[in-house]
């Protein structure tokens, strides 16, 4: 789950890690009052939305004085941003945030992360500031320095201590990046986050190292106990069918093909993808509808599927392990039933109950093709939907 920019910075607050002073402002008139209850020399009118790049796009701008933050606040509120992370269909700017201006010296990166090969949360910081991370460790990878956290203990000062040498952030600064550095490693572990990433985190001309931009993510399996955190879900910035498929505890994430594919498990749901491009066709998503789906969790799963217009076909392909084979194929004829689908369904089912499951499909009389494996499976939905 992501969140906003004053979110997070309202986050890494409670925690004494240091952020300019802003408010969130949904309308022009509030964007004014905002900037005139700050009362900063310049003010800072940022587009919230639940991706990077916002500069660039036009999302960002300074104000200098009251007429100005009128003006940036009635041209970005309303817009729809493309950015690089937003794909070409961009976001819509609902919300803004009003941040009194900083007097910036220089800009450095720090990002946590969790580290899949050592099993440890790493942080990650580099005296390349404000650019994208993935262009430092291309062009510049000795720049990027890291420090392991142990899970039992912490991150340590001595860590921070040495992470800002390497940043070579000024020594009179020292003991304020150390400061920010394990507040954010805590903010990272307590809420548990998959992403914590100040781009940039700066260091002022009054003294005080602090996050200009904050990015967060937080595991979305972890978020039943993190009941603060999930008071800022924006559902504005989520795909409805998204949001739909997680009330039934469905996996689905929307992409921009046309065969609409449903699944058992995301490592199978994966490789029916990889093998739709194979033969040369596009999924539509990613639905994984679990290892213990009832008919009812099958049936939704066929409407959340067919919400999407550009979806011309359907690919059921399921491994019965747990799940058995047959309870699949009465979801299946249930919510071609209910859904009066019309497009090509291709059905291809393995494992537990197998032929019961088959023996369903075929006495439902209804227009479905049967698969005998993966790569047939395929190779007949990309056919059809052709």
């Amino acid at each position: 789950m992501n969140i906003h920019e004053y979110q997070g910075k309202e986050l890494l607050r409670k925690y004494g890690v240091a952020v300019p002073n802003g408010k969130v402002a949904f309308t022009v008139d509030e964007a004014e009052a905002a900037a005139k209850e700050l009362g900063s020399d310049v003010t800072v009118v940022k587009a919230q939305i639940h991706a990077g790049g916002r500069g660039k796009a036009g999302g960002v701008k300074l104000a200098k004085n009251l007429d100005d933050v009128r003006k940036y606040a009635d041209e970005i509120l309303g817009k729809t941003l493309v950015t690089h992370q937003t794909g070409p269909e961009g976001k819509e700017v609902k919300r803004l945030y009003i941040e009194e201006g900083s007097d910036i010296k220089k800009e450095y990166y720090l990002g946590v992360v969790l580290d899949r090969v050592s099993s440890r949360i790493v942080m990650m910081g580099s005296e390349e500031g404000g650019t994208e991370i993935e262009e430092v460790a291309e062009e510049n990878p000795e720049k990027i320095f890291r420090e392991y956290i142990d899970p039992a203990i912490g991150m340590q000062p001595y860590q921070a201590r040495r992470m800002a040498f390497n940043m070579n952030i000024p020594t009179d600064l020292l003991k304020e990046a150390v400061k920010f550095m394990l507040g954010l490693s805590k903010v990272f572990i307590d809420n548990d986050c998959s992403i914590a990433e100040i781009n940039p985190l700066v260091t002022t001309g009054d003294g005080k190292v602090m996050a200009l931009d904050a990015k967060f993510n937080f595991d979305s399996n972890a978020l039943y106990r993190q009941k603060e955190i999930l008071d800022y879900r924006d559902l504005d910035e989520e795909d409805p069918k998204e949001i739909e498929a997680s009330k039934y505890d469905l996996s689905y994430i929307a992409l921009d093909g046309n065969i609409g594919c449903m699944v058992n498990g995301a490592g199978l749901a994966m490789a029916t993808m990889d093998i739709i491009k194979h033969y040369s066709g596009d999924p539509a998503n990613f639905l994984d509808v679990g290892g213990g789906a009832t008919a009812e969790k099958v049936t939704e799963a066929f409407k959340i599927i067919l919400e999407d217009d550009a979806v011309k076909g359907i690919y059921v392909n399921i491994f019965g392990g747990i799940m058995k084979c047959d309870i699949i194929a009465d979801g299946v004829v249930e919510a071609t039933k209910q859904t009066g689908l019309e497009i090509p369904l291709v059905v291809r089912l393995e494992g537990t109950n197998v032929e019961k499951g088959k023996e369903i499909l075929e006495k439902s009389g209804l227009n479905i093709t049967a698969a005998d494996s993966m790569a047939d499976g395929a190779q007949k939905i990309v056919s059809l939907v052709q």
